[in-house]
């Protein structure tokens, strides 16, 4: 039994209720008095060492966040993009920002970003477009796994970094660069779902059968396995065909595309995996407006990930409120990457219509 001190949240925004399975977690309420929790901040300056000068590194959008408990607090990595580039989605630099908090609600926030392009051995797949929508999870000696994405505006692709302080990174590269003799290096990839289990308050990664599983991808969600968190192979069905976890489906929140949230969690139950669903503009759920962004829950199989066993047919989270529907992506966002077990609740950090952090709590 996992037990805390619960903490207080305050008054909490109506939303709609949605019926959630025994086997998922949640509900989730957003608090009133907090969201959303970052916003850009016109004023903050950090040098950068591959521009050379001093840049406005959040002056734009912050969004995306991804989630740990580290020394009892909340370390909370942030997608930051600055003002450089054009008015275009995916078309500025982005960097990690770091917030700290002691109740998780309420963040400081680190003066300059914490992991960002830089005159390394990662600067190809990095710049210029940077570092983007960060996944955290913990591993057994106390460590820090980091899923992100590389973006140099021509592909995206999955990387791992680790820390255990969450401000000297290392850099360990693509997540599929050596699977397969490289046939993944220049796959178009995101979105690394690593699965856990709460251990001593911690999300913390677990082996299956042997090896660690991830959940990953943007369009269909695939799988792929790891004896170390650093280097990953993904599933095949056949050589250069990967094995489909979880599909779209027309009609449905997700028609367009589902893409991985934060770590899928081990429960008695099975692996509960939180995903990102998109609305398709002609063939989606007419509840939602084309193009949204909202969040849904599947249930697989605890001995076997690749086993579906249970799937929500609509979102338990969906864009409600005004600065989920304001910002950079208007048709509405709540994309969640960041889950934490943090005194007795589950804390879920979400991103909001790709311009600010939130934050949901299980009452």
């Amino acid at each position: 039994m996992i037990t805390a001190s619960v903490m207080a949240i305050g008054s909490i925004a109506p939303s709609q209720v949605v019926r959630l399975p025994d086997w998922a977690i949640g509900p989730f309420a957003r608090p009133l008095d907090v969201n959303p929790l970052i916003k850009p901040d016109p004023d903050a300056q950090f040098f950068c060492p591959m521009r050379q000068k001093s840049v406005r590194w959040e002056s734009l959008h912050t969004f995306n966040p991804a989630a740990a408990v580290h020394d009892g607090k909340v370390f909370l990595l942030y997608r930051a993009e600055d003002d450089s580039g054009v008015m275009q989605i995916g078309m500025h630099t982005s960097r990690l920002g770091l917030g700290i908090s002691e109740d998780g609600l309420n963040f400081a926030r680190n003066p300059a970003p914490v992991l960002y392009p830089a005159e390394d051995q990662q600067k190809h797949y990095e710049w210029t477009g940077g570092c983007e929508d960060p996944r955290l999870i913990v591993n057994d000696v106390g460590d820090y796994v980091l899923t992100y994405t590389q973006w140099d505006r021509q592909t995206p692709r999955l990387a791992v970094a680790t820390t255990s302080d969450f401000f000297h990174w290392q850099k360990h590269g693509p997540a599929f660069a050596r699977a397969y003799d490289g046939r993944y290096l220049n796959l178009s990839c995101k979105s690394g779902a690593i699965i856990g289990q709460v251990k001593g308050g911690q999300l913390t990664a677990t082996k299956i059968n042997g090896r660690y599983w991830m959940y990953w991808g943007e369009g269909d969600v695939h799988l792929a396995t790891s004896s170390d968190l650093i280097e990953w192979s993904p599933l095949e069905t056949a050589p250069g065909e990967l094995a489909v976890a979880l599909p779209r489906r027309p009609g449905k929140f997700d028609s367009d595309l589902v893409e991985g949230g934060p770590p899928a969690v081990l429960t008695e139950t099975g692996i509960v995996v939180l995903y990102n669903g998109k609305n398709d503009s002609a063939h989606g759920d007419p509840t939602l407006s084309p193009g949204a962004y909202a969040v849904g829950q599947a249930l697989f199989d605890k001995k076997d990930p690749t086993k579906l066993l249970a799937r929500m047919n609509e979102p338990f989270f969906r864009p409600e409120m005004s600065y989920e529907t304001t910002g950079q992506y208007e048709a509405g966002t709540t994309f969640c990457e960041g889950l934490v077990w943090f005194r007795g609740r589950w804390l879920l950090y979400y991103g909001c219509a790709d311009s600010f952090v939130g934050v949901a709590v299980s009452p």
